[in-house]
């Protein structure tokens, strides 16, 4: 909110592109962390609150409607912050992503299964016997990537890269200035488990009980928290999403060209000029 303000000041009309995986979901927002109403609309917000919860939704889809999206608001002189959220996504947003089919049928179910019944460390163990190359790209405990990782390889569409990985290759389709935020570990962990007690306050559990008796989708279900407010475990859900945000910070680090900046105790207009300050736009 405070990069758009900047770029209004320098004449321009800023849009926020979400590059969330989850935000997709009407009837999630709290869970989610939406944008709240006065946000989008003080801010034109694409790709939140778009679909109902009982809807699947891929990172193929996301993709070409992304591209679209991106190059309709560049050519009307419109400037698009793509932000979020979920790694793979923001790359499916900025790049041209080989994506591979989706599984076969029964497929992530027979995976799905023993993942509940051994853990997901057992299945990282298999995986890395099995494609160690592909192992030491994913951590022990990314549940939806080993699983993914699993049913690749059983489908014979996983294979040893050749050169760099396009996830964190400099290729991009239009000209983009990178820049990812961190915090000090202890006051991001502070600010996780405060976010969580402030979601339970305004009433996520409900939130997440209504989807769930309406048939949210295998999709949705796998917004942090779903499964842990369904069972009543919030210091799990805690647990769950600081596991996350670590494997955020792991994956952003190692993207081309990013320009980390440490936002601790700061103010959102300083980083902003910050951001604005990282290159040319």
């Amino acid at each position: 909110m405070a990069l758009a303000g900047l770029l209004r000041e320098r004449g321009e009309d800023p849009v926020a592109v979400s590059a969330d995986a989850l935000q997709v979901y009407a009837g999630l927002e709290t869970l989610t962390g939406v944008a709240s109403p006065a946000e989008r609309a003080a801010l034109e917000h694409r790709f939140i609150s778009f679909l109902p919860t009982d809807a699947t939704f891929s990172v193929g889809q996301y993709s070409e409607l992304a591209h679209a999206e991106i190059d309709g608001l560049l050519a009307e002189r419109r400037r698009p912050i793509v932000v979020g959220g979920t790694g793979l996504y923001l790359r499916a947003a900025l790049t041209d992503l080989d994506l591979r089919p989706p599984p076969a049928e029964g497929l992530r179910e027979r995976w799905t299964s023993e993942l509940e019944k051994h853990g997901p460390a057992a299945l990282h163990a298999t995986l890395a016997e099995r494609a160690p190359w592909a192992a030491e790209e994913i951590e022990p405990n990314d549940r939806q990537r080993v699983v993914r990782a699993l049913e690749l390889l059983d489908q014979g569409e996983l294979e040893p890269p050749e050169g760099p990985s396009q996830l964190w290759s400099d290729e991009l389709r239009q000209p983009t200035l990178l820049t990812g935020l961190t915090m000090e570990r202890e006051a991001l962990y502070a600010t996780i488990d405060a976010r969580v007690e402030a979601m339970l306050a305004l009433g996520v559990r409900d939130e997440v009980q209504r989807a769930h008796a309406a048939g949210a989708s295998e999709t949705a279900r796998k917004a942090l928290g779903f499964q842990e407010l369904l069972a009543g475990d919030t210091e799990r859900m805690k647990r769950r999403t600081r596991n996350y945000a670590k494997r955020q910070l792991t994956w952003m680090r190692r993207l081309a060209g990013v320009h980390l900046i440490d936002v601790t105790g700061r103010d959102p207009a300083a980083v902003a000029r910050e951001i604005l300050d990282c290159g040319a736009l």
